[in-house]
């Protein structure tokens, strides 16, 4: 491994263990921030030295009581401080665009450095704004349910719904969702028809304006795992690991679905193009691909929770389905129950960022956080306890994370209508370099 991407792989994985995430966990109960390691380099001493054990196997700042001699001596062994240092020296001489995002990646990691500090009492609060500004390069605002729940009614009524109260549009989104509702036992077997049929639509629509290789790609190479008592409702979990006889990447990766899950069926093949294809896995798959063939750098192998690239990949994840259906807004999906779907699916991850919003700016309790989310977002009862608590209330993912969904989305929708797929595509998936949500605004402004 090269010095830079040495110090690369020290300055992420270094954070990740801080916070208590093991890169070669392949379930999402034990990643954290660095989400994949696929680039077959050695790993680097913040996670080999014998140290970091201790800090993972105790759950880092993340630890209801951290163990703060564990966490000293690991970051004295790993001097993770100069590490970081040093990368965004590294970062800032980049030039160009890589330049723009490694800083956008230095400056994240910082924000993660200060708020691991700030739980173990050796540094003051960070500021809410520095970190959604991290994280997303906007200051932070709350979210907008209006439009889309306007859309919702009138796609209700049309479905033969009574709404004439805000009460009633929440009775009949549970109705809606209930007479839909994902039989657990079912879901592998609904995910292959529905992975089936992205896949379709991906190469009518989204391969068409890609570079011809990147058609020799798996897509969709994933498994589907019930997993229990998650604080997450699902987890992409991109491994890309595996290799073929011939020593090439198999591009797999597995999707841990919550048992607990309450999704209908329209969310769920919703939650197949975010998630699998033309979202996460295919996402991943094309950059593996394209570091493979030497046309993005290291850094691309160790995609990163929290940080703009992230943010730029939900965006990519939410507006999937559209860009499967070549279309660019809901009301052009082919059936009136995807559309609901959709729009439901949209305003939970409006409510993420409205979560955060309430939690971190304003300073709502969690009892009021949850009811706003279930009465304005429509969210089920199940997702507004996990939005205002295990994920709105953590000091990393509410403050850096639950902005990303609604930043990415509303930026990737936007120039997705102002400029050509040829354009577009090809920029999202990586194709003239790695992009994050800073670099897309600047290319496509």
């Amino acid at each position: 491994m090269t010095s830079f991407n040495d110090t690369v792989a020290n300055a992420i994985i270094g954070i990740d263990t801080l916070w208590g995430g093991d890169v070669l966990n392949p379930s999402g109960m034990g990643r954290f921030i660095a989400d994949s390691w696929f680039s077959d380099q050695p790993l680097p001493l913040a996670y080999t030295h014998p140290t970091a054990a201790a800090v993972r196997e105790t759950g880092g700042v993340s630890a209801k009581q951290p163990d703060r001699n564990a966490i000293e001596r690991y970051l004295e062994a790993v001097r993770l401080a100069d590490v970081l240092t040093d990368f965004k020296k590294l970062a800032d001489g980049q030039p160009g665009k890589r330049g723009v995002y490694l800083s956008g990646v230095a400056e994240c990691l910082n924000v993660m450095w200060d708020l691991a500090l700030e739980q173990i009492g050796r540094g003051p609060a960070v500021p809410y704004e520095r970190c959604f500004l991290a994280s997303t390069g906007l200051v932070p605002t709350p979210s907008e349910p209006g439009t889309k729940r306007e859309l919702l009614t009138h796609q209700l009524r049309e479905a033969g719904y009574s709404i004439s109260s805000p009460d009633e549009l929440l009775a009949a989104v549970d109705q809606w969702r209930a007479a839909r509702l994902v039989p657990s036992a079912s879901i592998p077997a609904l995910a292959a028809a529905f992975i089936a049929q992205f896949d379709a639509l991906t190469a009518s629509h989204v391969m068409s304006a890609l570079p011809a290789d990147l058609a020799r790609v798996p897509r969709a190479n994933i498994r589907f795992l019930p997993i229990k008592d998650a604080w997450f409702s699902g987890s992409m979990n991109y491994v890309g690991r595996a290799r073929t006889a011939e020593g090439k990447p198999e591009f797999e990766a597995t999707y841990e679905i919550n048992a607990s899950l309450q999704i209908s069926v329209p969310e769920f093949q919703q939650l197949i193009s975010h998630e699998v294809e033309p979202g996460h896995v295919t996402t991943f798959a094309f950059l593996q691909a394209l570091y493979e063939e030497d046309r993005i750098g290291f850094e691309g192998t160790i995609q990163t929770m929290n940080t703009r690239g992230a943010t730029l990949a939900e965006g990519i994840a939410n507006n999937a389905v559209l860009m499967a259906y070549g279309v660019h807004d809901v009301a052009e999906l082919p059936d009136r129950d995807l559309q609901i779907g959709v729009l439901l699916a949209l305003l939970q991850d409006d409510a993420k960022n409205q979560s955060s919003f309430l939690t971190w700016s304003e300073g709502w309790p969690q009892d009021r956080v949850a009811a706003l989310l279930r009465n304005e977002f429509l969210v089920s009862t199940e997702r507004a306890d996990k939005l205002s608590g295990a994920w709105g209330r953590h000091p990393l993912l509410g403050r850096m994370c639950l902005p990303a969904y609604r930043a990415g989305t509303e930026l990737v929708a936007d120039v997705r209508r102002k400029h050509p797929a040829k354009d577009v595509l090809p920029a999202l998936y990586g194709c003239n370099g790695l992009e994050d949500v800073v670099t897309i605004r600047q290319e496509f402004a």
